[in-house]
C-alpha cells in the first residue's frame, strides 16, 4: 500500500514545481452546481483543466500534481461532511436513547463504515496503480483513483448532512 508521502515524492520532484500550477475548483464547482443529481461526473474536471492550464500539466509529475491538487479539494469536502455527519449521528443516538428507541447507533455505524471505506480505497488505488506495471503511469493512475475514490465517498456522505 503507498502512503501520500511516498506520492507527494513522486511529484514533488521534477521541473513543474519550478513554474507556477494553475489548479482552481471552479470547474468542478460549477458542474457541482449545473448537475444536481449527476455530481459524480464533476469529479477530475478541475484536475483535467489544471492539466491544460499549467505548463507541463500533460507531463506525468504535471498530472500527477494537478490531480493531487483536485484530491485534496475532494479530501476537505469529505473531513468537513464526515465531521457534521459523526455530530447528527452522536446527537441522533443520544436521542434514540433518551428516548427508549432502539434504532441501530448511528455513530459506530458511520465509524465502521468509513474505516471500511478506507481500506477499499487503499485496495482499489493500488490496484489502479498495479496495472501499470511500475510505469510512470502508475503514480497518475493511483492519484486519479484516489482523488475519484474519494469525491464519490464526500457527495455520498454530504448527501445526508442536514
Amino acid at each position: 500500500m503507498f502512503t501520500r508521502v511516498a506520492l507527494a515524492a513522486i511529484f514533488c520532484s521534477g521541473p513543474l514545481f519550478a513554474q507556477d500550477l494553475v489548479f482552481s475548483p471552479t470547474e468542478t464547482e460549477i458542474c457541482l452546481h449545473q448537475n444536481p443529481g449527476a455530481e459524480s461526473s464533476c469529479i477530475g474536471l478541475s484536475a483535467e483543466q489544471c492539466m491544460v492550464d499549467t505548463d507541463g500539466g500533460g507531463s506525468t509529475v504535471g498530472m500527477g500534481a494537478c490531480l493531487d491538487q483536485e484530491l485534496q479539494y475532494w479530501d476537505t469536502r469529505l473531513n468537513a461532511a464526515y465531521q457534521a455527519r459523526l455530530a447528527e449521528a452522536k446527537a441522533a443516538d443520544k436521542d434514540a436513547k433518551d428516548y427508549g428507541y432502539t434504532a441501530p447507533p448511528q455513530e459506530e455505524n458511520l465509524r465502521a463504515m468509513q474505516r471500511a471505506w478506507i481500506g477499499f480505497r487503499d485496495a482499489r488505488c493500488d490496484y489502479a496503480r498495479s496495472l501499470w506495471g511500475g510505469g510512470t503511469g502508475g503514480g497518475p493512475a493511483a492519484i486519479g483513483c484516489l482523488m475519484h475514490t474519494t469525491g464519490e465517498q464526500a457527495l455520498y456522505l454530504e448527501q445526508f448532512v442536514r
